[in-house]
């Protein structure tokens, strides 16, 4: 009977593959010729209480599948929203080799690919982030930010529940950064905007962003849910993981087409962004919308599992 594959937890990841080193996976898939275009679908299976997420990937070295699932009420509970595991296999055998914490990877990646894209698309000298939400994704965001612009030096932070905003302030100046509760109209002030939240209408007005002004919008994977509005969208550079997934995935995007706010031509993608296929713009704030993807997944894993054998 062969050996049950490791489990790597929470705390082994975060010891193991810090923000940057996340960062650099999932732009070296993108640069070695992965196209997000011909990922498969996220699949979603309702189930009674909530949604079972299915999130399938390969590449010449490795397969996995992420199983996640969504239970709204869970925070009634006094449990996670969101719960899964990641099982990571050879690429040939298909033999199982990891098995991974699924959120503690989410935590990793989505931070990591809103890092690929701020470190492309915002301007050098950041200073100042504004970021939406206290949770695991929010201070990811604040790791990925400083990974990638470390002239960073204040965090303003915006969320309906002020102990956790004066906690999130807290953890801030403890890693080093000026920090302070702040109101949605402060993104005038943003040299970049994280928004980590599960809004389903937009959280500013997007006529206050300064022109130089990156925001990286990471909350929602659902066509009628966003948390900016049709303004910017139709002021700003918009890039996403893919057309497909843009469409399909990101209400962002879906409903300020729907309206003729944004034209979908315009579109850019993450992997253009990379490859330095996209022009940057002079006076023009950029939008970054990710609804997450399997291939993200799949990067960091392998990024983990193999720091692991080797550590």
């Amino acid at each position: 009977m062969s050996e049950a594959p490791p489990y790597i937890d929470a705390e082994a990841m975060a010891r193991l593959v810090p923000m940057s080193t996340a960062i650099e996976a999932v732009e070296a898939v993108l640069r070695t010729g992965l196209d997000p275009e011909k990922e498969p679908p996220r699949g979603v299976v309702d189930v009674p209480g909530g949604q079972l997420l299915l999130m399938p990937s390969s590449t010449r070295s490795y397969t996995g599948v992420k199983i996640a699932t969504v239970t709204p009420r869970n925070a009634a509970r006094d449990l996670p929203r969101v719960q899964g595991v990641y099982l990571l296999l050879d690429g040939t055998t298909h033999t199982p080799v990891a098995l991974l914490d699924g959120i503690a990877l989410t935590s990793l990646r989505t931070p990591a690919v809103s890092g690929a894209a701020i470190r492309h698309l915002a301007v050098p000298e950041v200073g100042r982030l504004l970021v939406f939400g206290t949770g695991p994704q929010a201070w990811g965001h604040v790791e990925a930010v400083r990974a990638v612009r470390p002239t960073l030096a204040h965090v303003d932070v915006v969320a309906r529940n002020p102990e956790r905003v004066a906690a999130f302030v807290d953890r801030c100046r403890a890693a080093g950064l000026s920090a302070t509760p702040a109101t949605p109209a402060d993104v005038a002030t943003a040299d970049v905007v994280c928004c980590c939240t599960t809004a389903r209408e937009p959280l500013f007005d997007s006529a206050l962003l300064p022109s130089h002004a990156t925001v990286a919008a990471v909350g929602s994977h659902e066509p009628d849910a966003r948390e900016v509005d049709e303004k910017l969208l139709r002021r700003g550079l918009v890039v996403a993981e893919s057309h497909e997934v843009a469409m399909r995935e990101c209400g962002d995007i879906v409903l300020a087409t729907a309206s003729g706010a944004f034209d979908t031509n315009t579109l850019r993608t993450l992997a253009e962004l990379v490859r330095g296929e996209v022009k940057q713009p002079d006076e023009q704030p950029r939008l970054f919308k990710s609804a997450g993807m399997a291939w993200e997944d799949l990067a960091v894993a392998a990024a983990v599992y193999e720091t692991w054998r080797t550590a």
